[in-house]
């Protein structure tokens, strides 16, 4: 069963809240590492995050018209415009937006997402993971298996994969087996550098080779 919308965002709102509290004693050169996502540091992912709260259903609209209907220029619009010199200001910023549930024209699960997966591109360069609620990481995951690479999600990568949940069995799709943690699996569905060996199974190659090839082409893009 789907959360609610009220659900989700109170899974969100406290996600950028904990987020927002492990970022906090983080050292100056801390902020200049490579994220998970390519191309963006840690600064820049928590702009995003910044620009991403702020952003509604018209004001995406217009963004999106200014950066002539390309998406990765948009992303990178509102990063230059969100992210401050002193990340401690960028960081206070995400504090005072935490709340927001403004969303781009898109399915609120979207907001899910966004607040695994990029809390995942910051914490994992910096040695940690986040406790994300299950039923949480399973609805992004879902989602992202029937949404499009092109529309941010992650079907194609899953194509001709059965993925399964270690820790209860859950599956989803048919194909070759992919067993891992649910993180995980979210992480590579979304296109994010896992390591092999947090993967089983006669798909587990597969799997990770699609997260690999599409952060290799983001790096291209950048």
């Amino acid at each position: 069963m789907r959360a609610s919308a009220a659900t989700v965002w109170q899974v969100v709102h406290s996600e950028r809240r904990q987020l927002a509290a492990d970022l906090s004693g983080l050292l100056d050169e801390q902020w200049n590492l490579a994220s998970l996502c390519p191309g963006w540091d840690i600064h820049d992912v928590l702009a995003h995050m910044v620009d991403t709260a702020l952003t509604s259903r018209l004001s995406f609209a217009r963004e999106l018209v200014m950066a002539r209907m390309d998406f990765d220029r948009a992303n990178e619009n509102g990063i230059a415009r969100e992210k401050r010199q002193d990340p401690q200001d960028t960081l206070s910023a995400f504090r005072e937006v935490a709340e927001f549930t403004r969303t781009p024209p898109a399915n609120v699960a979207t907001r899910l997402v966004e607040a695994i997966v990029h809390g995942e591109d910051i914490r994992r360069p910096l040695g940690t993971s986040g406790s994300y609620p299950r039923h949480a990481i399973v609805q992004a995951l879902s989602y992202q298996l029937r949404t499009p690479v092109s529309f941010g999600g992650g079907r194609e990568r899953a194509a001709g994969l059965l993925l399964i949940d270690r820790s209860t069995g859950a599956t989803w799709g048919k194909g070759d087996d992919v067993e891992a943690d649910p993180l995980d699996l979210l992480l590579a569905v979304s296109g994010r550098r896992v390591a092999q060996e947090r993967l089983d199974g006669s798909g587990a190659s597969r799997l990770v080779g699609a997260a690999a090839g599409a952060s290799a082409s983001r790096e291209r893009r950048q």
